[in-house]
């Protein structure tokens, strides 16, 4: 089992320091990230926690999974690696689609 959890359904008043603080009754935080939107800057709602071990990243599950925190229930299970996205962002795809040059005849 892997020692970084997954935290989501956070509040957006939810600290970094907070999370830390949550965890830290579970076992030693090595690191707490909540995860901002690039844009705004604001938290997205969720995070992530790595624990010293997967034993005390299994008490934090254990202990937190569903707890309220800011009045919201925290879900907190092991984190999965990152999925591929497929496709690309701004307008992949076709290349001669429009704004080319065109050639006259």
């Amino acid at each position: 089992m892997s020692n970084k959890l997954f935290v989501g359904n956070l509040s957006f008043n939810t600290t970094e320091n907070d999370l830390q603080d949550a965890f830290a009754a579970h076992g030693t935080v090595v690191e707490a990230n909540l995860m901002m939107d690039r844009v705004s800057g604001r938290p997205r709602g969720f995070g992530f926690v790595t624990m010293s071990s997967a034993e005390e990243a299994q008490k934090a599950i254990d202990a937190l999974n569903g707890k309220s925190i800011d009045g919201r229930a925290l879900t907190v299970n092991v984190a999965r690696p990152r999925e591929e996205r497929s496709g690309g962002g701004g307008g992949g795809g076709r290349r001669d689609y429009g704004g080319g040059r065109r050639e006259r005849y």
